[in-house]
Formats: C-alpha cells, structure tokens, sequence
C-alpha cells in the first residue's frame, strides 16, 4: 500500500457506465492506500438534449447533487484519473470544457509532474477508445504531467486489450454492465496510478 497518495477521479458521464468505472476506480484506490475525490464535471447539455434520452435524464437527476469537480481538485492531486464516453472518437465536450478552463493552472505549474491516466467507454467495440485516450493524453502533455498507461503490466491486460487506459463497450443497448474483465482492468488501473504516483512524490 502507498499512504497518502493523494488521487482525483475526474471524469463525464451522460448515461453512468462512465460513473461506474469512476466509483470502481474510486474503491481500488483507497484499497491501495490513497485518498480519493470523485468529482463529476458539469452538464453542458441541454435541458431537451438530456430529455430525450430517458437513461441521459435519469443520471443527470441521480447524480445532480454530487460534488463537482474544481481545478483544486487537479492541483490538489498527485494523480488524476480522467474519464470521459466517446464522442466520435474524441473527448466529451464536457470533460473538454473543464480541461480548457485549467489555464490558469498550468501557466503556474501546478498541473506538472503528477500521474495522469484515462478511461472511456463507446457504444461499439470500434467506436473510437483508443483515439479518445491518445486525444486526453495530447492535454497532458501540455501540462508536463506523467502518463501512467497501463500498457501490459499485467497479464489481465491481454483480456481487456487496452494499453491506453481501461474502456468498456456498453452495448446496443448502452446499458452492459461492466464485467469482471473490466473491474479488474479498473482494479490494476488504480493500484498502479497510486503506486508510481508515490514514486514521483518520493
């Protein structure tokens, strides 16, 4: 375990398969020894757009009162894990929009040299993961942050197949539940962000 390795979950999630890695992110963390903000970024939709879409609207209520992410929150962390759904191969606007509103931040340097990583989720098992994590990770850079991909660090990474971050298809249906494939691609995620993260602090 890694004491004191200070985490934030920051992430968008229109529908909750997004939600839920986060909150399994969140679980893992604080098992490796980590303190944890789960913060969810602000809708920018609106209100007709999140109504036409009864799962979109159901989330958006249940999740309404739940803290939202702040820039303290990234210049708080020693690690940050960013989640965001597809969005035709690219970031959410939603998370996009909070990210561009780190200026501030990053000119004083205090989004640097910390442990970044991403997960995503797509409707299709082509629907643009890999690119949407490459496109999170052009942001990091910018920031003189570490990304800490999961790569093949461990053999349960040949069954979810993703070096990038952790993703998960949800489905026709848009509601597939996560399987223990992505738990423990979620699991391993967590563990190794606070691990290196404690690294870099040392």
């Amino acid at each position: 375990m890694v004491a004191d390795v200070k985490l934030a979950i920051v992430y968008y999630s229109a529908t909750g398969t997004v939600h839920a890695m986060a909150r399994r992110l969140r679980e893992a963390a604080e098992k490796a020894g980590a303190e944890v903000r789960l913060r969810q970024v602000a809708e920018l939709a609106p209100p007709e757009a999140i109504a036409s879409n009864a799962a979109w609207s159901q989330h958006f209520d249940s999740t309404k009162d739940e803290p939202r992410a702040t820039a303290d929150d990234v210049v708080w962390a020693d690690a940050v894990l960013f989640g965001t759904p597809t969005r035709y191969g690219n970031v959410a606007s939603q998370l996009k929009q909070f990210l561009d509103t780190l200026g501030p931040q990053w000119a004083r340097g205090q989004l640097a040299d910390k442990a970044y990583a991403g997960f995503t989720a797509s409707q299709t098992a082509h629907g643009g993961q890999e690119s949407t994590l490459l496109a999170l990770y052009h942001t990091i850079y910018h920031f003189g942050g570490v990304v800490v991909a999961p790569g093949y660090t461990d053999p349960l990474k040949f069954a979810d197949g993703n070096p990038y971050g952790v993703s998960h298809v949800t489905g026709g249906s848009n509601d597939a539940p996560l399987t223990e494939v992505q738990l423990a691609a979620l699991d391993h995620l967590a563990r190794r962000i606070v691990t290196v993260a404690g690294r870099l602090r040392a």
